[in-house]
């Protein structure tokens, strides 16, 4: 491999989860960044109280992403082997945060509906 590209990193993808996994996923993160767009839109505004549920769920988010990668790949903490290692499951941790973030505040946001503005 000489050169990194797009169709290198899905083909890499692919093979870690399995095809079928792997556009589940993809299709899935589709459809919640379009919820979250959607309600993003709708109430014109981000609602604090349901953004800190959601930060406070980033932990889990991390420590699940994380060990769900480790489960795929057939592969656990003593088997990381450098500095390139730990930065790519620190990756793993902050796009798992974040996914779930997002997750939570599009879910408060369609369940309990927007917040009445004071005024």
């Amino acid at each position: 491999m000489k050169e990194l590209t797009f169709e290198t990193l899905i083909a890499v993808w692919e093979e870690m989860f399995g095809r079928g996994l792997f556009w589940a996923m993809v299709v899935v993160a589709a459809l919640i960044t379009v919820a979250y767009l959607y309600v993003l839109i709708r109430d014109r505004s981000m609602s604090m109280r349901k953004f800190l549920l959601a930060q406070l769920s980033m932990p889990l988010g991390a420590i699940a992403a994380v060990l769900f990668v480790q489960k795929m790949t057939n592969s656990g903490f003593a088997d990381i082997g450098g500095p390139v290692d730990v930065i790519v499951l620190l990756g793993v941790a902050a796009a798992g945060a974040v996914g779930i973030a997002i997750l939570v505040y599009t879910a408060q946001a369609l369940i309990k509906g927007p917040e009445a503005q004071d005024g």
